[in-house]
């Protein structure tokens, strides 16, 4: 068992202490998940990789953690709580009314490649929402890989299946969603 889920464990038994241990030992890991997902931001993004850690880290309960079964179901929170703040900024910038159609430039964040449109992130949720309510796992599986940023081997570890499922789950996961995304008003002939 790592060090993460014995802190875990003691946070659950309510030890004194143990939630102010764990956020050193998972905020890099944290950080770094945030850094890869903030990189498939819009340019102009006002949200900060260590901003976002923060925020996560507060909704799962700041210092009055829940009771977490161990290390994946915490990141599991963790990739949930990172999706729907990026989600809720996402639906923010859209909005017309906080002037969403504007271009927000940041003068000390650099150009970052790849950007997501707002617009685009929310129709992703919306299928991810559909995805999650025909195949849980599967949904689990994009929210690790994509919002967080593991790879397939660590989401495969986190989830407890093999790597090769997680590959052949991810292959179908990015075609199903592609095919939502493109195409919202048909049914989905298959469910994942």
């Amino acid at each position: 068992m790592s060090n993460v889920t014995h802190l875990l464990q003691a946070v659950e038994r309510g030890e004194s202490g143990a939630a102010e241990e764990l956020l050193p030992m998972v905020y890099e890991e944290l950080r770094r998940l945030a850094v890869t997902r903030m990189a498939r931001e819009r340019p102009g993004q006002t949200l900060q990789p260590t901003a976002l850690v923060h925020e996560a880290w507060m909704r799962l309960g700041g210092d009055q953690q829940p009771a977490w079964k161990n290390r994946a179901h915490f990141f599991a929170a963790a990739a949930e709580a990172m999706r729907r703040i990026l989600v809720e900024k996402a639906r923010s910038r859209a909005s017309q009314k906080r002037g969403g159609d504007w271009d927000r430039v940041e003068l000390d964040s650099c150009e970052i490649a790849a950007p997501m449109p707002p617009e685009e992130l929310l129709a992703l949720d919306e299928a991810l929402t559909e995805l999650g309510r025909l195949n849980p796992r599967h949904a689990r599986l994009v929210e690790l890989c994509f919002f967080v940023g593991l790879t397939q081997r660590e989401a495969a570890e986190a989830l407890g299946i093999s790597v090769a499922t997680a590959e052949r789950d991810w292959a179908f996961c990015r075609a199903w969603l592609h095919r939502r995304i493109r195409r919202p008003n048909e049914v989905a002939l298959e469910s994942p």
